[in-house]
């Protein structure tokens, strides 16, 4: 019996790992390519299997960048937690500062988070799945604005600095005539003052 349940982990083990290096390298593309422009044929050159392997794991491309989305969601979620419970009172500032980090220094989860949004075309249970990934975004703010002891409801508040630190990397992210330092430092100096704003009001 131990040995069948050891062969099973060793099994499952491989599987994850497999999808871990599938995964990575869709990640490697899609920073280079407008999400369309992906085929599953690009990803299984850059992961160095064939592109029918690719099925085994994932049923289609879809399904193979929303898993890779809800990693990237995981990290920045984990990363978000540890500093809003680490301060009190929490840095907003700080706190935007890092978000837009991490998607600044993560260019292919921006690009597929964006694509999503504008997607139209997914199926309910996708949908729903991103729904989550960007539901946790939300509660980490909602926890961050608690702890400023902004008034309920907080969810609001959330939704509007999502929707205002993704729309600095929008805007500026190819900032033409500048250099990618000066883009850089330019987009992390207007998230703060967008996150300076929101200490006050009602």
């Amino acid at each position: 019996m131990e040995s069948g349940n050891t062969f099973a982990r060793l099994k499952s083990e491989g599987r994850v790992a497999r999808q871990a290096v599938i995964i990575k390298a869709a990640e490697r593309i899609f920073a280079g390519k407008p999400f369309n422009n992906v085929s599953i044929r690009d990803i299984a050159r850059e992961a160095g299997i064939s592109h029918a392997s690719i099925y085994r794991y994932f049923p289609d491309q879809q399904s193979l960048f929303i898993e890779a989305f809800l990693q990237g969601a995981e990290k920045i979620c984990t990363t978000l937690d540890g500093l809003i419970e680490s301060t009190d009172p929490p840095d907003i500032v700080k706190v935007s500062d890092v978000y837009v980090t991490y998607l600044m220094d993560n260019d292919p989860y921006f690009r597929m988070m964006t694509h999503f949004m504008l997607d139209g075309s997914l199926s309910a249970e996708k949908i729903e799945k991103l729904n989550n990934a960007e539901r946790r975004i939300f509660d980490q703010f909602d926890r961050l604005f608690r702890k400023m002891n902004r008034p309920e409801p907080v969810r609001p508040l959330s939704h509007a600095l999502f929707a205002a630190l993704n729309g600095v990397l929008i805007t500026f992210r190819n900032y033409p005539g500048r250099t990618p330092q000066a883009v850089r430092r330019h987009m992390l100096k207007v998230a703060g003052v967008l996150a300076r704003s929101f200490c006050f009001g009602p």
